[in-house]
């Protein structure tokens, strides 16, 4: 089969190809990282498909390394691409802000104004009273949609900056209470209408 000339000048080599390289390996270690976020977190639909395309993608590049092993900027491209990957996924997975977490707050005993603060906003609080080292306090627990945890942050650094609390992912979660939100418009809207008329003639 003929090759075009294209493909065996230093141009392809030494400049398209390590760039090729580079986005595909940003590519597929984005999709592993979201992967494993699925997987921890129980999408069992989503994580083999991402595992598939991950795969498909590696496979690609690592071919194209197979054949330039002459080629040192490959190795710095597909080094650099995994490094990138790793970066882009966890920001693509904080933009996601799928799953739930678990939030602990440690309070004085006699400081009931931030579950009055939670609880208006909309937040489930559980308090259970407890020692601490030097007083009595009370531990407030609540479970949260992760998009909701920079309005529960600014809740509580608000109400007090030097508050201690610490937040754990949550794998699933079954019911609960979680900030309403305004309804979604435009075309946001109508697939939700139709996505709660599909339910409501299941139950039929």
């Amino acid at each position: 089969m003929n090759v075009h000339p294209f493909f065996d000048s230093a141009l392809f080599a030494w400049g398209l190809l390590p760039l090729l390289i580079f986005i595909s390996r940003i590519f597929d270690v984005t999709l592993g990282t979201i992967r494993i976020i699925f997987v921890a977190r129980g999408k069992r639909f989503l994580a083999p498909l991402l595992g598939f395309f991950e795969v498909f993608i590696w496979l690609v590049a690592i071919g194209q390394i197979m054949q330039h092993l002459d080629n040192i900027l490959c190795y710095f491209a597909y080094a650099g691409g995994f490094a990138a990957g790793n970066y882009v996924g966890i920001r693509v997975e904080e933009k996601l802000a799928m799953g739930f977490l678990s939030v602990r707050i440690i309070v004085s005993k006699n400081r009931d104004e931030l579950k009055e603060r939670l609880i208006k906003a909309g937040f489930g609080v559980t308090v259970i009273e407890g020692q601490g080292a030097n007083e009595e306090v009370k531990m407030m627990y609540s479970i949260i949609k992760r998009k909701d945890l920079d309005d529960l942050a600014k809740m509580i650094e608000d109400f007090d900056p030097n508050i201690f609390y610490t937040i754990e992912d949550a794998k699933t979660a079954y019911q609960g209470i979680f900030p309403h939100r305004k309804q979604p418009t435009g075309l946001k809207t109508i697939f939700h209408r139709y996505k709660a008329f599909g339910e409501s003639r299941k139950g039929k």
